[in-house]
């Protein structure tokens, strides 16, 4: 056995401790690295600008329908061009009406960038925007204090008006041509099957409009954004009529990119507004009074062009916000031309 001199020994350790280390000297001298933070994911983006297909549909289903009806000519030549028109005209049931009406302006509006540029920059998360949601439909004002809220205003007043005085002209020329006509020995004639008729037309007010789907495609690209503007109008400021402000609340949900299909049920409860409904069902029921007691075919023409076509056209500019051209004074009545006073055989 060899003996290790105290010094020796007292060096050997030493080289022992620098060559294994003292443990916790190592990291005690080093700095310590910052853990490592990832940044979390960016919030998913809004969905794409649009309504869902059904509305678009409802949309499109209402323009035909105008288109249609104000296309309908005033020269009628018998008693069966008289019930088809009128057949054609009172195809529509109000809330039916109603709600491709406030669809159809919900188009017009998200054809301003600016509104739909200013929805969407505030809806910076999926939380944020099903608040707005929420805030949209509980409250008519909430759209307004978006930018180009009052451009959006403006073309969905002038959509929704214009169509209703275009439809109020036709009727007062459809109107007119009720007196004109009875020069022709037809127009004379009973209506045939008067109870058949006044049946078919009351059924009409209890159905859906036509669909168009050849107008469907045109009317989303347009809500989208794809198509250029096909209305042109000045801003419109508030308060706005309970129509537009529909239109505008729908508009902006669709410019968050929540009007996917999945919420048509939930979006109906903007495609309703209760003076509009009112105007509409009186307009109906004026329809249905006055074929009830309508005996030759051209009072059938007067109630289509006064009550199918003036009032609803009425009813659809004025809830829009659009004055309506007052209607033409009627002429005075016929005065006899009083004869000159005979002098008494006492002043000759």
């Amino acid at each position: 056995m060899t003996l290790v001199s105290p010094a020796r020994a007292g060096f050997l350790m030493m080289a022992t401790v620098l060559a294994v280390g003292v443990p916790g000297l190592e990291s005690a001298a080093r700095p310590k690295k910052e853990p490592v933070v990832e940044a979390p994911p960016p919030p998913p983006p809004a969905g794409p600008v649009g309504l869902p297909d059904r509305l678009i549909g409802d949309a499109a289903a209402y323009q035909a329908y105008l288109e249609r009806v104000t296309a309908t000519s005033p020269g009628f030549t018998s008693g069966m061009a008289v019930s088809e028109a009128l057949k054609t005209a009172a195809a529509y049931e109000p809330r039916a009406f109603i709600r491709g009406a406030v669809a159809y302006g919900a188009v017009a509006a998200l054809q301003v960038p600016s509104f739909v540029a200013s929805v969407r920059a505030a809806g910076t998360s999926p939380e944020n925007r099903r608040l707005m949601v929420d805030y949209i439909l509980s409250d008519p004002t909430y759209p307004f204090q978006f930018r180009g809220s009052d451009a959006a205003a403006g073309q969905a007043r002038e959509a929704l008006g214009s169509a209703g005085l275009r439809l109020y002209a036709a009727g007062r020329t459809i109107r007119q041509s009720a007196y004109d006509v009875q020069r022709q020995a037809w127009s004379k004639e009973d209506v045939v099957d008067r109870g058949g008729r006044l049946a078919t037309v009351e059924a009409m007010a209890t159905g859906g409009i036509a669909p168009a789907a050849d107008h469907m495609a045109m009317l989303q690209s347009a809500a989208s954004g794809m198509a250029p503007p096909t209305i042109t109008a000045p801003p419109a400021q508030p308060p706005y009529t309970p129509l537009v402000a529909r239109a505008l609340q729908l508009a902006a949900i669709a410019a968050l990119g929540e009007a996917g299909e999945d919420a048509y049920d939930r979006l109906t409860t903007l495609t309703s507004e209760s003076n509009t409904d009112a105007c509409l069902r009186m307009a109906k029921l004026n329809l249905h009074q006055c074929l009830a007691v309508a005996r030759p075919n051209y009072e059938d023409i007067f109630c289509m062009g006064q009550h199918v076509m003036v009032d609803t056209g009425s009813c659809l500019a004025r809830n829009a916000g659009v004055d309506v051209p007052p209607e033409p004074a009627p002429p005075p009545p016929a005065t006899a031309t009083p004869k000159p006073k005979r002098r008494s055989a006492a002043r000759r």
